[in-house]
């Protein structure tokens, strides 16, 4: 049984670990944001959608540890294979008690973040020296939460990637602002990094709110000034940067 991180949605990503476990597995069961596709090409085992997407009907994580559980003491090599890192504002550390709990063995395999890699593609580093040496990562689903941890950290003392927050931008500007983040603060807005149908916004957090991101592609918020690093980057690398400012970006990275 392996809990493995699937990266920010390229397949070429996944770590070679991950390609070794799917290739031996006979169950995987993978998340919304998995390439399909070429999951399909990868292995023959069997394949089973287990995917959550805010406002979509989705799997019962309790439901999911007993798919885990029960294929597992049948002696199947299960693969649960999630975007990102399963660790990281995943379900992964509640997969992995569920199966200490039933007392089945397991591994983890960590994946790329999109919360570092997301901003990274789009030629945003979330530290640099002299700008920003702290990062801080917060889960956009609950408000209340996200409000008390946007709190204890100083006002631009960090650069902030929100994950699963696109739908709640507006609180998350109002958040920010209320506790003394200027509203010119760089601010970008980063979808489907990675794939085909990456996306990129930038401009002040003022206008976060405002900003209209593709229907159906997951993304990451950054603020901070590391944003404002982009232009640099971008020129000197294969990212496909704006015409200016407060504009989108299409195509891949």
């Amino acid at each position: 049984m392996a809990l493995v991180g699937a990266g920010p949605g390229d397949p070429e990503l996944w770590t070679r670990r991950a390609v070794r476990l799917l290739q031996q597995a006979d169950l995987v069961l993978y998340d919304a944001l998995v390439d399909e596709q070429a999951l399909r090409q990868l292995t023959s085992a069997q394949l089973t959608f287990v995917g959550k997407r805010a406002g979509q009907r989705c799997s019962k994580q309790d439901a999911i540890h007993d798919l885990m559980i029960r294929a597992a003491q049948e002696g199947k090599r299960v693969v649960r294979f999630q975007g990102g890192d399963p660790f990281l504002l995943g379900r992964g550390g509640e997969e992995a008690l569920a199966l200490a709990e039933a007392g089945v063995p397991f591994e983890v395999v960590p994946g790329v973040t999109s919360a570092v890699a997301a901003p990274a593609l789009a030629g945003i580093p979330v530290t640099h020296r002299g700008t920003s040496s702290a990062l801080l990562v917060v889960s956009g689903h609950a408000p209340e939460a996200l409000d008390s941890t946007l709190e204890a950290v100083r006002p631009h003392a960090a650069t902030i990637v929100v994950l699963m927050g696109l739908a709640r931008r507006r609180v998350v500007v109002e958040q920010l602002c209320r506790i003394g983040w200027s509203p010119d603060t760089p601010a970008a807005i980063v979808c489907a990094a990675s794939t085909r149908d990456a996306w990129t916004w930038t401009g002040p957090l003022r206008d976060l709110a405002d900003a209209r991101p593709p229907a159906g592609l997951a993304g990451v918020l950054v603020v901070g000034d590391v944003v404002d690093l982009r232009a640099a980057v971008a020129a000197a690398s294969e990212v496909r940067q704006e015409p200016k400012v407060g504009e989108v970006t299409y195509g891949s990275n």
